[in-house]
């Protein structure tokens, strides 16, 4: 529909704004005469999930285009990574080691995000779950930087408020983990793990096997902490039962330094155009 077309109908906001100023009456007051999309009783029966899940897809997808916001550098990584300066008050000695990741995470969203910026600032923006830990540190990165960067925040029992640095236009909260995951990659240009938990193997087993199967395209996938990741997962061992191909043991790549990753970004993206 054209916007000339649109301009001849009342929008929804005025309607809902006329609803809400009728008298008060039984019938008014029924929830029957709510408005259908002002009814949040409505909107959450179990018979509206495939409307909920639309527009939880439909709300990112918008803002992000208003925004023009071409591709994105996803970070996946663990909420309970800590910051070097706290260190001392992680629960574990391992995280504690692992706090060197944060610094990492940081660097290589401001490095990214420079990048950038010295384009048009529409892609290789920061995207990370918008949470703590590596997540802090990637949207940390990227105010360091100067630019932005998106949050995909999910309402969980325990979960905390999104993190100070990710910018507020671009932080969204969902519902629905599915729906998140596809606006986590529908935009993704490189992908980057850093060690995390059962959170950061899912996003990463579920993006490896898009990419294995041929649903999305091969970009660089770049696995921090070559030591964590080999500890955790015997790689190799897929690979001699069958359950996957040597070719698959290349869909990644282990890296230890934001340098690093940013160098292999660089060459990838130099070797698509020379392609």
């Amino acid at each position: 529909m054209s916007k000339d077309r649109r301009s001849q109908f009342r929008d929804a906001g005025s309607d809902r704004s006329t609803a809400e100023a009728v008298p008060d009456t039984p019938q008014t007051r029924a929830p029957a005469y709510r408005l259908a999309f002002n009814d949040t009783d409505f909107m959450c029966r179990e018979e509206l999930r495939p409307v909920r899940l639309q527009l939880e897809l439909l709300k990112p997808e918008m803002i992000l285009n208003e925004h023009g916001i071409k591709s994105t550098v996803v970070l996946f990584g663990g909420a309970r990574i800590p910051e070097p300066s706290q260190r001392a008050d992680a629960r574990t000695q391992t995280l504690a080691d692992l706090s060197k990741y944060y610094d990492e995470a940081r660097e290589f969203a401001r490095l990214m995000t420079q990048k950038s910026l010295a384009a048009n600032g529409q892609d290789y923006v920061i995207t990370t779950g918008g949470g703590p830990g590596v997540m802090e540190a990637g949207s940390r990165g990227a105010a360091d930087a100067g630019g932005a960067s998106i949050g995909l925040n999910i309402v969980l029992p325990h979960e905390q408020a999104p993190n100070e640095y990710v910018t507020p236009g671009l932080c969204f909260n969902f519902h629905y983990f599915a729906i998140r995951k596809m606006h986590f990659l529908m935009r993704a240009r490189a992908i980057c793990v850093f060690p995390g938990g059962f959170g950061t193997l899912d996003e990463t087993f579920e993006a490896l096997t898009l990419i294995q199967t041929e649903r999305m395209k091969r970009m660089p996938f770049l696995l921090f902490g070559e030591e964590f990741w080999r500890r955790i997962i015997n790689w190799e061992a897929l690979a001699d039962a069958g359950t996957i191909s040597d070719e698959d043991l290349k869909l990644f790549q282990f890296v230890e330094t934001a340098a690093d990753a940013v160098r292999i970004i660089d060459e990838w993206d130099a070797a698509q155009t020379e392609a």
